[in-house]
């Protein structure tokens, strides 16, 4: 029995050096990924000095941060102003912990994972209103209130997004939702939820990306109205840490999308053994880089939403059409 236990241990700890390790360098590399898109969108070469084409850009802008003077202001909350880059990196890096990268590369697989994230990462807001409260200026403070409001908003329709799809799994385990997904329909139609459910799809990906504040939907941090939204007074490594909870939220969202309507790990499987066993942890990395890569092209071409606009697309259509599809979904769970 020992024996085991530190089997189980050792191979909790592997995984999680693995889960973390890769989700650290990914977010590092998020950030190379998505100037060089901008810069093709936008006939720019993007960072190309540092490195091979650039690649070494992440690792001179983590360096730039390390050494860069750390400023507190004069009249901020000195506790307050340091704990809420805190409160926004470190739940949003929880959330990973009951992310199923594959089906053997998961920390923990618990009954209620789903409703373990949406928890979690509900907090980010708190490390965002503070930043905003604690920093004693003006820009910070409105950016601070515009998040806290479009974020109570927008949590509703994308938490009433997936209750169509929790109603065809019948379950809030990550690791079952993908399993739910399953085989194909008339032999080459995947069943994957994002056919049965295509309105809570396109809800959940309005709602996440208000909810990760990104354009067009970044009020929060409008640079021409705001000069940086909650942030503008942070600098050196809590700057950095905002940066990083924002990337950790968009690739979070992206695996919730990823898993809930489009099969998660599921894929082609071919070639030896050895190929197929790292096959599912491929399909389910590429899925999520499609997402990322759809929220980088929203950011190079379509422009930032009024505030006004924001909140009543929120309330007024993608509400509305959330509980619409629940009522659906429910009548035909209940006569099928």
């Amino acid at each position: 029995m020992r024996y085991v236990t530190s089997f189980d241990f050792i191979l909790v700890m592997i995984k999680i050096v693995v889960i973390f390790g890769g989700v650290m360098a990914a977010l590092a590399y998020l950030t190379w990924v998505e100037r060089k898109v901008m810069a093709r969108v936008q006939m720019r070469p993007g960072p190309n000095r540092v490195g091979p084409f650039g690649l070494l850009q992440p690792l001179a802008d983590g360096l730039k941060f390390l050494f860069k003077e750390d400023v507190i202001p004069t009249n901020a909350n000195p506790f307050l102003y340091i704990a809420a880059p805190v409160l926004s990196l470190v739940p949003a890096l929880l959330s990973f912990s009951v992310i199923p990268f594959g089906p053997w590369l998961q920390v923990s697989d618990i009954s209620v994972g789903l409703l373990f994230i949406f928890a979690i990462t509900s907090l980010g807001v708190y490390g965002i209103v503070l930043g905003g409260w604690a920093s004693n200026s003006k820009y910070p403070l409105m950016g601070a209130m515009r998040s806290s409001a479009q974020m109570i908003s927008y949590e509703l329709s994308l938490t009433l997004s997936v209750v169509g799809v929790l109603m065809i799994a019948n379950t809030l385990s990550l690791a079952q939702l993908v399993e739910s997904q399953h085989g194909r329909w008339f032999g080459f139609i995947p069943r994957w939820n994002i056919f049965l459910q295509p309105v809570a799809f396109l809800v959940y990906v309005c709602s996440a990306i208000a909810e990760t504040n990104r354009l067009p939907f970044d009020l929060a941090e409008s640079e021409q109205e705001l000069v940086g939204g909650w942030h503008t007074e942070y600098s050196s490594l809590k700057f950095a840490m905002f940066m990083l909870a924002e990337y950790a939220n968009m690739v979070t969202v992206s695996a919730l999308a990823t898993i809930l309507f489009l099969g998660g790990w599921s894929g082609p499987r071919f070639g030896p053994f050895w190929l197929q066993a790292g096959l599912p942890t491929f399909w389910f990395v590429l899925k999520i880089f499609v997402f990322i890569f759809f929220y980088v092209l929203l950011r190079s071409t379509i422009p930032r939403f009024r505030y006004d606009q924001l909140m009543k697309f929120g309330w007024k259509v993608l509400l509305p059409l959330a509980l619409a599809n629940i009522l659906v979904t429910s009548f035909i769970v209940a006569i099928s």
